[in-house]
């Protein structure tokens, strides 16, 4: 019997090792980005054609490579960060594997340009799925300019399995800020199919923070800071008054590599406690900086799942500093209720205001606005009014003997809405619980309808067939508002600005950013419209990072979960009898976009069970 086991041809190996650290384009870029950071860049320039599928293109200023170490890099498992074993637990740099090049020229058409400040030419290298097309010297700037072409053209199966151009650049944009945000020092800039996104100078964290996501943030920042023997921690955390309903702007950075753990997600979270409304996720940007002795981030392809020999006390010092920063800026509520804002005013200010009950309250200092009058035959002004008022009795007295001689006119107001009317009991086979579920009698028992999870099932179906058949109605704004985005979330709703258009969301471009919005779907009754279209992206962002579900269905999830009814709102019974009718009009009544149960028959049989 023939030996069945053979090694590899290199091509194949790269392609394997690729398919664990190139998922997308996005994870090219952090392994460019991460290159150019350990290369001691000071500017970073990132261009990106059709979300990194047709280019990739990164240009530092970083020390450069020589033509050995040019042709060298795209070599397995070949690095400059590694020696020897130990160094293992003694590294500060981001790539150290030796592997990122090499599986990138794997899967797609690789131009490289790089020269060193002492050399007077550089090196030219192409390579296509791992073969060495071309090698030259060349004129070019100090530092290395790499160029990413066609990702996948060799792999097409690969290529198919890439989502939409927005998701996919949504990623990048994820990585982009997460290696800027990581090296404030270092001034960076993207550019998307030749449209700046961003264009950062170096600067602060505080700067780097506000020009990633906006003035806003300049005033919902709290400084966080905390040292101990084992571990500094610092960074921003954000009031919370300013939380969002997603898990978007949160990170971790354990020397200056962003990490994800749940875990220490968790320590934030605690120091929030009793802050933060239901639901909502607080930003924080926090850097953690301990010996590299202390943890492994050779755990996983991505390097953003690192261990702690001692999770406990990290997890003890991160809530901690949280904790601080929170109460050195003031954060808990602290209001002097005893003291009345009306008035304060108008004390003299010799004296302080005295808080004191409405009762006992001296109203003397108002007396400058009195008007002295002569109170003296104050009998005059009521002349005449008893003759009035004995009028008056008459009439009502012959009204009542002779009924027949009344002649009214009654305007159709609700001002003149008899009594009778108003007092009148709603339709009793519709009543709300606890202004959160709908009771109605049925033929086998009672059924119950969960208010907004229903809702949110008719505001779907219908903003997914007004997409489909692009026939949404819009509602104009009657003040339109302004609403300032970063460049992220700018370029992401202009992606889907046909959409938008077709449920009847109708905006404008305003400069910087910014948008103007002069109308919302006209199915939206009085809305917020700046605080229903930040919403709506936010969902749509959550919902991108969480499903595999088309741009079309996204949108109509997104918006029929911010903008249905919520729990807590009263209903009339032709409101929830109009939610019931909607509601089993849907093609699939039995359950929200979300997969939760919409209604519940609670039966008759189960009902007599209780009495026996």
């Amino acid at each position: 019997m023939s030996d069945i086991i053979k090694l590899l041809p290199d091509n194949i190996a790269n392609q394997i090792a690729a398919g664990e650290v190139v998922q997308r384009p996005a994870s090219v870029v952090k392994e460019l980005l991460e290159n150019s950071i350990d290369a001691g860049s000071t500017d970073v320039k990132l261009i990106i054609k059709e979300s990194g599928k047709a280019l990739i293109q990164v240009v530092d200023n970083g020390k450069g490579m020589s033509h050995i170490d040019a042709r060298m890099c795209f070599e397995r498992h070949a690095t400059s960060k590694i020696s020897s074993a130990e160094d293992l637990f003694a590294i500060k740099t981001m790539g150290f594997r030796g592997e990122a090049m090499a599986s990138i020229a794997a899967v797609a058409q690789v131009e490289l340009k790089s020269r060193r400040e002492e050399d007077e030419l550089g090196v030219l290298i192409q390579i296509e799925a791992s073969e060495v097309k071309k090698q030259e010297p060349v004129s070019t700037p100090v530092g290395t300019l790499t160029c990413v072409k066609n990702l996948f053209f060799n792999v097409p199966a690969r290529r198919n399995f890439l989502k939409s151009n927005a998701v996919e650049m949504r990623h990048i944009v994820d990585e982009f800020q997460r290696v800027a945000l990581a090296n404030p020092e270092v001034a960076m800039s993207l550019y998307q199919n030749d449209l700046e996104m961003y264009q950062l100078s170096s600067g602060k964290l505080s700067k780097r923070v506000v020009g990633i996501f906006g003035k806003k943030y300049q005033d919902q920042m709290a400084a966080c800071e905390e040292e101990t023997d084992l571990m500094k921690v610092y960074g921003y955390v954000g009031k919370p008054e300013f939380a969002k309903k997603t898990r978007g702007e949160q990170f971790f950075f354990v020397n200056n590599r962003f990490i994800k753990s749940n875990y220490l997600n968790h320590a934030v979270m605690t120091a929030f406690e009793n802050l933060l409304p239901e639901g909502s996720f607080p930003f924080y940007t926090l850097f953690i900086e301990i010996d590299p002795r202390h943890i492994d981030i050779n755990v996983h392809p991505t390097k953003t799942e690192i261990k702690f020999d001692d999770e406990r006390t990290v997890y003890a010092v991160i809530r901690a500093a949280v904790r601080q920063a929170l109460g050195t800026h003031n954060i808990a509520p602290a209001i002097d209720f005893s003291q009345d804002v009306n008035f304060a005013n108008f004390a003299p200010k010799s004296e302080p205001v005295k808080s004191t009950s409405a009762a006992d309250r001296d109203y003397s200092q108002f007396k400058t606005f009195e008007r002295k009058q002569d109170t003296s035959h104050w009998e005059k002004l009521y002349e005449g009014l008893k003759t009035e008022i004995s009028q008056q009795e008459e009439s009502n007295r012959q009204m009542e003997i002779h009924p027949e001689a009344q002649s009214t006119i009654t305007l159709g107001s609700a001002a003149n809405v008899s009594e009778e009317k108003v007092s009148q009991k709603p339709d009793a086979s519709y009543f709300q619980i606890h202004k959160k579920y709908i009771a109605t009698h049925v033929k086998s028992g009672l059924m119950l309808i969960a208010q907004q999870a229903a809702h949110e099932r008719i505001l779907y179906e219908k903003f997914l067939n007004q997409i489909s058949r692009r026939s949404g109605a819009s509602q104009q704004a009657l003040f339109p508002q302004s609403l300032k985005l970063n460049s992220a979330d700018f370029s992401l709703i202009h992606d889907i600005r046909e959409e938008l258009n077709a449920i009847g969301f109708e905006f404008s471009d305003f400069g910087d950013n910014s948008i103007v919005i002069n109308g919302v779907p006209a199915d939206l009754k009085s809305v917020n419209e700046k605080a229903l279209f930040e919403g709506f992206i936010e969902q749509f962002k959550l919902n991108q990072s969480e499903l595999s579900i088309s741009n079309d269905e996204n949108i109509a999830r997104a918006i029929a979960k911010r903008s249905a009814l919520k729990v807590g709102t009263s209903l009339s019974a032709q409101e929830m009898s109009s939610i019931i009718d909607q509601l089993f009009a849907c093609k699939s009544p039995n359950y929200s976009p979300e997969g939760k149960k919409t209604t519940f028959i609670l039966e008759l049989d189960k009902v007599d069970q209780f009495f026996n």
